[in-house]
């Protein structure tokens, strides 16, 4: 920022209708030959006022008093100066006369950034955002503002004001009012700091507030179905026709490790001809947006004959008639019962299996499941890799065999 001219001077001023002796202390700001003015509200004779000096004159106590007023006004000019030299904002008189005054000429809250940033990616979903990754972003904007509603009773909060104590207490309270568990809270305050480091970067906000809070997810213990779940799963026979439909989607998505979303969403067009000359799915995932490739087991193949004619298949061109998440999963409780499965199945324990008991412990290279699974990172994969207890016995049974021959 360029040095400016900068100066402040106290003067009397005589206001309107005043007929009596005294006048008023004002201050005059002048930035750039810009000037502002403000009353001290401060009354004193000019008989006894220094015009050059901008200070009352004599011994007397009041006069002290005043002086003592007028130097500790300058050095607020002085540090407002500073204030916004270190804050990067323009220097102007009426800049610091605000300071001066408690006013702030922009005047930003944590939910009106959040709502800018999520129309910004709203623009972008499809392009470089997912559908369900701003679904989450809103979410975590409606907790934001229930929180702050509840803890301050306001509908908004200054950027300004945030600190640790908003963050950790925010923490405490989507855990117990709110009731998300330990990854959840943390997934909601991970969207909140992006919005917090908007305002740090535009120099809103002087600190990070989540410095020293620490982000971390626990690691959740995957349960994937074992083998012999997946056969009784397969062989069982269901009398009632929707409960069969249901465990063949559930399968499907074992041997191809689709999400139910994009199962729901898997369309007749998405299955192609790969170049080995056999069926593929050939689709992008809805969460990450990222393309998947896969080409399509036996089992599969015979689940797609088997409802290639279904009405709901037919009318909307899709490959399988999937019902709403909340019809499948409570399907799928009883589907567990009638095979004797204690794990609660969900649509997303078809997809831990198709990638450990299906593919990684059958020695298909954890690169290759990676790119079936619509990963962005190996990283991600390498969870599923550290459940393989098969795949660790037969390791060490291949190590048992080395070390005999040493």
């Amino acid at each position: 920022m360029l040095e400016k001219t900068f100066g402040l001077f106290f003067y009397l001023k005589q206001a309107k209708n005043q007929k009596d002796g005294l006048r008023y202390v004002y201050l005059r700001i002048t930035v750039d030959g810009k000037p502002v003015e403000m009353s001290t509200k401060q009354l004193w004779s000019p008989a006894r006022w220094n015009v050059d000096a901008g200070r009352a004159i004599g011994q007397k106590e009041d006069t002290r008093t005043l002086n003592a007023y007028l130097d500790m006004l300058s050095s607020k000019v002085f540090q407002a100066k500073k204030m916004l030299i270190e804050d990067d904002k323009e220097l102007s008189a009426e800049a610091l006369k605000n300071v001066l005054l408690g006013k702030s000429n922009e005047t930003r809250t944590i939910l009106e950034v959040f709502q800018r940033h999520n129309e910004q990616m709203e623009a972008l979903v499809g392009q470089e955002f997912a559908p369900l990754t701003l679904k989450r972003y809103k979410t975590a904007k409606e907790h934001t503002a229930s929180f702050i509603k509840w803890k301050y009773k306001k509908d908004d909060f200054e950027i300004k004001n945030l600190n640790f104590e908003f963050i950790t207490e925010f923490n405490f309270w989507l855990r117990s009012a709110r009731g998300c568990n330990h990854n959840s809270a943390i997934k909601y305050l991970s969207n909140l700091k992006k919005v917090v480091l908007i305002c740090v970067n535009n120099k809103w906000l002087k600190k990070d507030p989540f410095q020293g809070f620490k982000l971390t997810k626990k690691e959740v213990v995957k349960n994937p179905l074992s083998r012999d779940e997946l056969k009784r799963l397969t062989e069982k026979v269901f009398e009632v026709e929707r409960i069969g439909q249901v465990r063949d989607i559930f399968l499907f998505c074992c041997y191809t490790g689709l999400a139910y979303v994009d199962v729901k969403q898997l369309k007749t067009t998405d299955i192609v001809v790969g170049m080995d000359g056999e069926p593929w799915i050939d689709t992008t995932r809805q969460k990450t947006d990222a393309p998947t490739r896969i080409p399509l087991l036996d089992t599969a193949l015979e689940i797609i004959e088997k409802y290639k004619d279904h009405p709901q298949c037919c009318a909307a061109g899709v490959v399988l008639p999937v019902l709403s998440n909340q019809k499948m999963n409570a399907y799928l409780k009883e589907i567990a019962n009638l095979c004797g499965i204690s794990k609660t199945l969900t649509f997303h324990i078809a997809r831990h299996t198709f990638a450990t008991t299906v593919t990684l412990s059958n020695k298909v290279p954890i690169e290759t499941v990676s790119k079936m699974l619509g990963h962005r990172s190996l990283k991600q994969t390498m969870i599923y890799a550290k459940i393989l207890d098969v795949k660790i016995s037969e390791d060490m049974k291949g190590l048992r065999e080395r070390l005999k021959g040493m």
